[in-house]
Formats: structure tokens, C-alpha cells, sequence
């Protein structure tokens, strides 16, 4: 799936789609060291807020539930030309009250927020851009997500114990299904060679993520 520049809302797969994908990569990746980080986190991680994505250089991003069927996913890539444009332009044009306005408002006063993405009705929806605007970010830093080949390459690298191609196509279609258990999960995954799997962490992570509905 190809992302424009800047971002179109028809780029992005459903929230639902584009949640599991995140979510089974932060399971895969997560450690207890990593959520007992008491100040910045970096990785791809799951938590109580939802999920994030954070390289601790040029991108960062969260994407979050805000009830039944609707969903926000804001952050910035420096790739994104949206708080330089001039005249400004406003992220949170058209946008629906329910979307965390405190939280957004208070990125967007420090200079810290490249785009606003929000979902409702089983479409995504944006503020209107101008036509001089060249980029807003979304597709550094959410095609990694996007694009199905993608996802499974991910799943699939040796950070993961480079799975069997269709181990990491096994654990993608159950994640998209919601369908993933804790057992189908730690049944798959293999150890890679340069650190030990924290199995207890994955478990918790996937539990977070709400990927097995019953």
C-alpha cells in the first residue's frame, strides 16, 4: 500500500487492521526492562494509554482507541512540513470532540505534533492541507505498518529469530482476525541469537492489545 505525500486518510488500512499489525510487532518486541522505563521509552510498545512508536531520533507516533469503532493516531516524523507551513495550518480542523483535545493541544503548543489521523464510521479523516504543502509525516512513519509485505518482513528479521515465512503469515492473519492467543503467539516465536525472548512481557503486551476476542 503506497502512502502519498502528504498523507491521503484513504492511505491508511482500517484502524482495526492497522492496530493488530502494530500490536503483534509490540508483543513480539516487548521486555520488562522496557516497561519498567520510568522516563523515555523507545521501541514499539503497548501500554494503558495505547500504542506507540518512538526511534528516539526522527519519529515518533501513538495511536489510540477512543471508543467503539473510533481511533486516533497523531505524531511527527521530521519529514513532515506541517507546524512549518506558512500561513499555519490548523490539525485539528473538522475534528470530532471526542478526539484527546488536551492532550493534542498541549503537543501542538511545544512544536512536538506533525499530523492528526482520526477514525470513525470505518473511515480515516484529516484537517484539510493546503496544496503547497509538500509532506505531513504519515508515510515515514506509518508505512512500515501499511503495507502488509512489510509487516510480515518485520515479523519475519532476525530481531524476531527469523520466523519461517509462514510462522510470521500464521501470526499476522490471527492478529488481524483477533484471533491471536498467548499460546498460538509463544508457540511461534523463535529465540533470536543476541537476546533471550521475555515471554511474561510478550503475554502482557498482547493482552494489552485486546488481539483475541472471544
Amino acid at each position: 500500500m503506497t502512502i502519498n505525500r502528504p498523507g491521503l486518510p484513504g492511505d491508511l488500512p482500517s484502524a482495526e487492521v492497522l492496530w493488530a499489525r502494530w500490536a503483534l510487532v509490540a508483543s513480539l518486541e516487548a521486555t520488562t526492562e522496557d516497561e519498567q522505563q520510568a522516563h523515555h521509552r523507545t521501541g514499539t510498545w503497548v501500554d494503558d494509554a495505547g500504542l506507540h512508536l518512538d526511534d528516539s531520533g526522527c519519529t515518533w507516533w501513538g495511536f489510540a482507541q477512543r471508543g467503539e469503532g473510533r481511533y486516533v493516531l497523531f505524531g511527527e516524523d521530521e519529514s513532515s512540513g506541517v507546524k512549518w507551513h506558512k500561513p499555519p495550518v490548523d490539525m485539528l480542523d473538522g475534528a470530532p470532540d471526542w478526539l484527546p483535545h488536551e492532550q493534542l493541544q498541549d503537543l501542538l503548543s511545544g512544536y512536538e505534533l506533525g499530523c492528526v489521523y482520526w477514525y470513525e464510521n470505518g473511515a480515516w479523516a484529516r484537517a484539510p492541507y493546503p496544496a503547497t504543502l509538500d509532506d505531513d509525516g504519515l508515510d515515514c512513519g506509518m508505512s512500515r505498518f501499511a503495507d502488509r509485505k512489510d509487516v510480515l518482513s518485520v515479523i519475519a528479521d532476525e530481531d524476531h529469530g527469523t520466523m519461517p515465512a509462514h510462522d510470521a503469515e500464521t501470526l499476522l492473519a490471527h492478529a488481524e482476525g483477533y484471533r491471536l492467543t498467548p499460546e498460538l503467539l509463544l508457540s511461534l516465536v523463535t529465540e533470536p541469537d543476541w537476546r533471550q525472548l521475555d515471554r511474561p512481557a510478550m503475554t502482557r503486551a498482547l493482552a494489552r492489545a485486546g488481539l483475541h476476542r472471544p
